[in-house]
């Protein structure tokens, strides 16, 4: 029997803009928080992420590297951000090169347990729980669905 190697959560190297609200425990490290923004429970969010102003990420999310959220976003429990495509059949296994970026404008609203591939979202998107966005999105509506689909234009 082998004892084994204990990593502990942390919030480290992360730059925080004024009254940031943090609910532990979460795993936060290498990125920036925006002002006033609010991070639940049993979230991970990753370096090189960048998130806006007044901007909320409830329990239970994974915000992976390579991530950039706006301003006044709202992500609900569970989101889970993907930034490796496996497009080697596989994992990436450690291969930066073959990661790919995400960016979520302001005003967007990600419902419960959706699944945000590496996409573009615009300003004022609303996209649905459990949705599975697997293409960028370019016009402000709601969409829904796996893979998600414009329900309708806002």
């Amino acid at each position: 029997m082998h004892d084994p190697i204990l990593l502990k959560v942390q919030i480290r190297d992360v730059q925080f803009g004024v009254n940031v609200k943090v609910v532990e425990p979460v795993n936060i490290y290498g990125c920036q928080i925006g002002d006033e923004c609010f991070i639940g429970p049993f979230v991970e969010i990753q370096k090189e992420v960048n998130i806006g102003s007044r901007t909320k990420i409830q329990s239970h999310s994974f915000v992976c590297e390579l991530v950039t959220i706006g301003d006044d976003c709202f992500i609900g429990h569970g989101v889970m951000f993907v930034n490796d495509l496996f497009s080697t059949g596989g994992p990436a296994r450690g291969d930066k090169t073959k990661w790919k970026s995400t960016q979520i404008g302001n005003h967007v609203s990600i419902g419960s347990n959706a699944t945000i591939l590496p996409v573009t979202i615009c300003d004022h998107a609303v996209i649905g729980a459990g949705a599975m966005v697997t293409k960028d999105i370019s016009i402000p509506g709601i969409y829904a669905g796996n893979p998600a689909k414009l329900i309708r234009p806002l």
